[in-house]
């Protein structure tokens, strides 16, 4: 296996991650056909099969499984090693890859990357968005350097910085403008449009309602934000949103927004990477810095 190169183990790597060529393809920025070519190569020199094909999915043999492991253990010790030659550098410069969660990174990211790109004129900016737990399991695989979340992430393997406090607010139709806000008992009566399954936000907000998502309870989802904001703007029903969003989604929607009674539900937003990573002092750094940069403010 003289010819086995990195190019090889990434593009297999990244299958094995993803189940699937196209998506593996576009993680890895080439074609699909460029991608299969270079799992067949691998197969060539490994002298066996690692993926099972089929017309609608792709499965990993039992080696398959095997050798993505240790690929994916060779992948984070290279990363490392680059990790290290950053972290030799004075000021921290190079790319910095940061994931942001869905419900932060639109409100955040222009701010975000404004203020560090002023102060670390030398970094290079790469975010991703996602859900949390992609974002840590890339963070633990060494595909990101941080990521910002909502606290705590209860994994002892990452060290972590909160950056701000956002309470949620309670977005209703226009016409309820000026009304009453509803205590908790009553909005447990509302249909509550929620978002997706996988967004920290929607446990937050099912876990301050109270309420149970039990097939004869009314709930509505909605992909994003923007869409449950835009759906009580249709009178479809009442949602959440953190204070950090309020701006942005509703200049066009026509929706009331208001503080709920106390006590509010709120959230704590922060930078969390590897402990083990040899860039943890710049990555420390770096939370401190997007610490007091006032990251929460409205507008």
């Amino acid at each position: 296996m003289n010819n086995l190169s990195m190019k090889h183990m990434r593009y297999f790597d990244a299958l094995a991650r993803h189940g699937h060529f196209g998506r593996a393809a576009a993680d890895c920025s080439v074609s699909q056909p460029a991608l299969s070519v270079q799992i067949k190569e691998l197969e060539a020199l490994i002298g066996a099969r690692l993926v099972e094909r089929s017309a609608r999915q792709i499965r990993l043999t039992p080696l398959g499984e095997r050798f993505a492991a240790r690929v994916r253990d060779i992948l984070q010790a290279v990363d490392e090693l680059d990790d290290l030659s950053r972290a030799s550098r004075r000021p921290f410069t190079g790319q910095f890859r940061i994931g942001v969660i869905p419900t932060v990174a639109p409100y955040l990211l222009p701010r975000l990357i404004m203020g560090l790109g002023e102060i670390y004129g030398g970094l290079d900016i790469r975010p991703r968005e996602a859900v949390t737990r992609k974002l840590l399991a890339d963070l633990a695989d060494g595909r990101l350097d941080a990521a910002i979340v909502a606290l705590p992430v209860a994994e002892a393997s990452f060290a972590e910085k909160s950056l701000f406090e956002e309470e949620f607010v309670l977005v209703r139709p226009i016409r309820e403008a000026g009304a009453p806000v509803p205590g908790l008992e009553e909005l447990q009566d509302r249909r509550l449009l929620l978002l997706e399954e996988g967004h920290c936000f929607r446990e937050q907000a099912i876990a301050f309602c109270k309420i149970a998502p039990t097939p004869s309870r009314d709930l509505i989802e909605g992909s994003s934000l923007t869409t449950l904001v835009q759906m009580v703007g249709a009178d479809i029903g009442v949602t959440l949103i953190p204070d950090i969003a309020v701006p942005m989604e509703t200049r066009s929607a026509s929706v009331a927004v208001a503080r709920l009674p106390e006590p509010r539900p709120s959230r704590t937003i922060g930078m969390v990477w590897r402990k083990t990573n040899p860039l943890g002092d710049e990555l420390a750094a770096i939370a401190e810095t997007m610490a007091g940069m006032d990251l929460a403010r409205n507008g």
